[in-house]
């Protein structure tokens, strides 16, 4: 078996310069970050099919297959924008210069604690978030390992951000979605939409049918698209923690382009610093800055560590610096020059921001194939308990409609949202526009909130206490 897996993981990664303990372990976390999409895929995605299954729509034997398939899609096309604000949690350019095995137990930490909650919570049949999860266990570690190395191990700047959209979105959910069946239920005159299907063969007009298909594939889309980065911003972490030479930048960009942007930025520089006294300084460390990026390009190799990670902060360097010099007051450029340091910065961006089509195919088929296994017991929460009452169309559709409309603009804007908590608070508010508060089932809305609470501390912990624990064999 080891020797198998070896052998289709090789020819993507090359000549690993790894013993065979650390090989070993190198796979541990490709599995681990696998089985985690695996378990999203159930975990997570159950709520993008709840609402087409429990309103008659589809059969499940149709609805999950199409789910997996679009969830499939939405990792493939969905970019890899939320997965690289996902690594900007971690302390990687330290992890960089430390042992291997460092960067090892900080990735089993983060997986292997996210892994148990999710299963746990699962088991539950707790609509528990999966983003949730992860990015508890990714402070947890982090925190741990600025405890062992005395040094910054959690971007808290990126992780308050993230956690404010995990905090709003839920908020946003409910009082969209109770917002959007109040209007439906004072402008529309068709009474089947607000219609419960009672038996089997109580199924919805071909219309609402439709609709209901439609927002199911584009919340199982955009799941996808924003989820399913999650996995890859993970796989990531794991190739630049083993082999930071090899992935710490995208040796696919070659030298020659990136010399086009830093030279087509270099000329409008030189430019101004001819004519424009007050923004010399600025211009001149943003000169400074494209000479030294070119130095570290020509030494940058895919076998030289220290050259690759000092290549990788003068790029990450000059993205700022080129961005920084747009929105300087003192420096007066004119709309094209602006255009130029931003297509630049943009293009420069591809050298740090990237994953290898592989790494996003293998994320989009764990994730495709978990929506496919396990899906019942958190549909049957979603479908049958967070109300009273029996689920009807307009409900499920709005609920939908909404959490379809939050995680795609949250995916533009690179910001990971909890699909579980959007579409299950969407349903509330739904439930709640429809029959009041009496239409809820405090039982469940209780153990979801008490299950949203503890997620974070609880996954902190566990990747806390992991970290330290695999530490004690580096």
């Amino acid at each position: 078996m080891y020797h198998s897996v070896l052998g289709i993981v090789l020819p993507f990664l090359g000549s690993v310069d790894l013993n065979g303990y650390l090989v070993s372990v190198f796979l541990l976390c490709l599995l681990s970050v696998v089985c985690f999409e695996f378990v999203n895929g159930f975990h997570d995605t159950a709520n993008a099919v709840a609402t087409v299954i429990y309103t008659k729509a589809l059969k499940p034997v149709y609805a999950i297959p199409w789910s997996g398939l679009c969830n499939f899609l939405g990792v493939a096309l969905g970019g890899v924008t939320v997965a690289m604000g996902i690594l900007k949690l971690v302390p990687l350019d330290t992890l960089m210069t430390l042992p291997v095995a460092v960067g090892a137990c900080m990735v089993l930490a983060v997986l292997l604690g996210a892994i148990i909650w999710n299963i746990g919570t699962w088991y539950l049949g707790i609509p528990c978030s999966s983003s949730h999860t992860m990015i508890g266990a990714m402070i947890g570690a982090g925190l741990a390992f600025s405890a062992r190395y005395h040094g910054p191990g959690v971007n808290w700047g990126k992780a308050g951000e993230i956690g404010s959209s995990l905090v709003l979105s839920p908020i946003i959910g409910f009082a969209a979605a109770a917002l959007l069946m109040l209007f439906l239920k004072h402008v529309t005159k068709s009474h089947s939409l607000f219609h419960a299907p009672s038996g089997e063969n109580d199924r919805p007009p071909i219309h609402i049918r439709l609709m209901q298909i439609t927002t199911c594939t584009l919340v199982s889309f955009f799941h996808g698209s924003n989820d399913g980065q999650k996995g890859v911003g993970l796989f990531m972490l794991i190739l630049i923690a083993f082999l930071p030479a090899r992935f710490a930048v995208n040796h696919a960009i070659t030298p020659d382009k990136v010399l086009t942007e830093l030279n087509a930025s270099r000329q409008i520089v030189q430019r101004h610093l001819q004519t424009n006294a007050e923004s010399k300084p600025v211009l001149t460390e943003l000169a400074t800055a494209i000479d030294q990026t070119e130095s570290s390009l020509q030494q940058k190799s895919e076998n030289n560590v220290a050259a690759t990670y000092q290549y990788r902060k003068q790029v990450e360097g000059i993205i700022k610096d080129l961005r920084s010099v747009v929105t300087d007051k003192r420096v007066v450029l004119s709309d094209t020059e602006k255009d130029v340091f931003s297509k630049s910065a943009t293009e420069l961006g591809h050298v740090v921001d990237f994953a290898p089509v592989w790494v996003i195919g293998l994320i989009s088929i764990s994730l495709g194939l978990g929506t496919m296994i396990g899906w019942k017991r958190i549909v049957v929460t979603i479908g049958e308990r967070i109300g009273n009452e029996h689920l009807n169309y307009a409900q499920g559709a709005t609920s939908e409609i909404v959490a379809a409309s939050t995680i795609g603009l949250s995916t533009w804007f690179g910001l990971p949202v909890s699909t579980t908590h959007v579409l299950s608070s969407g349903i509330a508010g739904s439930m709640m526009a429809s029959g009041g508060a009496k239409n809820l089932n405090n039982g469940t809305l209780k153990s979801i909130g008490i299950a949203w609470v503890l997620t974070l501390p609880a996954a902190m912990l566990l990747s806390f206490v992991l970290f330290q624990l695999f530490h004690l064999f580096v």
